[in-house]
Parts: structure tokens; C-alpha cells; sequence
């Protein structure tokens, strides 16, 4: 078990435990006053959706996972927020709720070319064949809120690949965290689509010295959908 001060997380069953990359996520995600729907793509033992639940005393959180999600609901459940949070297994490409979100969260898979682990629930934790970064980004933009960020936890040299495929996003904030100061650790982002009175101008905020590793928020001009089919 892991334990925070309001909450706890069992993770006995769940391939990927509770680790640095998601705790820094849900800790450095901006949360904007308004929100009142986030989204955790790959929520894995709920841990991010429910340190959002705590931040967010409003906000309805919804965690969603390709893989089991009952260790997650029990989580939830176990929670002080369990009357808003709700875990739903199901593939991101899949799912069609009623609403978009103001915020998306997502420590996703990204091992693209490694050797896969042995061990089916790891690999598909942790590899993005099940979920490409393409599909990740048009999942994103599907279900983001206009005005919505999305926000996302990666290596460094995963980021690169996943801003190569963001059409008409553009990120807005980067952070870069090192594990060591000899060590590039990983990189989290967040992407933002603005409002329909936006310029559809990027705007990146300038990084700040001594921490190389990329956080990002992403805008697009366009309306949400719109460059899709």
C-alpha cells in the first residue's frame, strides 16, 4: 500500500505500482478554478485522478483504463471523494461520454521500439502499441473541452515523437525534471485548446534555468473535431 495524507493506494493487482513520473503529474497539472470534468487516460491504480480529486474540490473525476479497473474503483471508493470519482474500463479510442472534460491528465504508455516485457499486464502498461501517441493525441482533442489542457507525463526523447504528431496543438508549458543532476529524467507537458475568441497564437513560457526536462501545455485555433472525419 501507498499512502498519502488524505488517501491511500492498494496496488497489489495493478502491473505498474505508484511511481515519480505519475505523483509529479498529478502534483504539477494545473487545475484551473472552472474545472469541473477531468479525464485520467490509463489510470492504472487511480492515483492521479484521485490526487486531482483533492485538488479539485469540485470537479467530477473520471479515471479510464484498457486494462482492469477494479483495484482503481476500490481506490476511488476507499477515498474521501468517492461520491465523484468513477473508474470506467475502456480504451481511450473507444469512449464516448456525454460531456468533454477541462482537463486531461494521462501517464501513458511509451515504449515504442523496446523489447516488450514478458509479463502481459507490463507490457501493456508500458508500451504504446495498444495506445499510439496519434491515437493519444486525437483522443485528446476528441474529448477536450474548448478552452481544456491536457497534460502528459513522458521521457524526453519520447516527447519528441509525441509533438511531432500534435496537428494544430502547441505546447504552452514545459517543465523539465532531472532524477540527478547528471541525469535527464522525463518530461511532462501540458496542451491547452483555447476559446473560440482565441488568436490561435502559441504562446510558450520560458523555461526556467536548472530544470531540463519538458512539461507541456498544448492550444489549438481550430474547434474541437474539427480536423477530424
Amino acid at each position: 500500500m501507498f499512502r498519502f495524507k488524505q488517501f491511500a493506494i492498494e496496488q497489489e493487482r495493478t502491473p505498474m505500482k505508484v511511481g515519480t513520473d505519475g505523483v509529479l503529474l498529478g502534483a504539477w497539472a494545473t487545475v484551473a478554478p472552472h474545472a469541473a470534468r477531468i479525464l485520467d487516460i490509463g489510470t492504472g491504480t487511480g492515483v492521479i485522478a484521485l490526487m486531482l480529486a483533492q485538488r479539485a474540490p469540485r470537479a467530477r473525476i473520471t479515471g479510464i483504463d484498457i486494462g482492469d479497473v477494479a483495484e482503481a474503483r476500490a481506490n476511488a471508493d476507499a477515498s474521501p471523494w468517492a461520491d465523484r470519482v468513477e473508474m470506467i474500463r475502456c480504451p481511450v479510442q473507444e469512449f464516448r461520454p456525454a460531456e468533454r472534460f477541462d482537463l486531461i491528465v494521462s501517464n501513458p504508455p511509451y515504449f515504442v521500439d523496446s523489447l516488450r516485457s514478458p509479463d502481459a499486464g507490463r507490457a501493456l502498461a508500458r508500451h504504446a502499441s495498444e495506445l499510439p501517441f496519434a491515437a493519444l493525441h486525437d483522443a485528446a482533442v476528441r474529448l477536450l473541452a474548448l478552452g481544456g489542457r491536457f497534460c502528459l507525463v513522458l521521457p524526453v526523447a519520447e516527447t519528441a515523437l509525441f509533438d511531432a504528431v500534435c496537428r494544430g496543438l502547441w505546447p504552452v508549458r514545459r517543465t523539465e525534471v532531472r532524477s540527478t543532476p547528471r541525469t535527464l529524467k522525463d518530461s511532462r507537458g501540458t496542451w491547452a485548446k483555447p476559446s473560440r475568441s482565441s488568436t490561435g497564437r502559441s504562446s510558450r513560457i520560458r523555461q526556467e534555468p536548472r530544470q531540463p526536462s519538458p512539461v507541456w501545455e498544448i492550444s489549438t485555433p481550430v474547434r474541437a473535431g474539427s480536423y477530424f472525419p
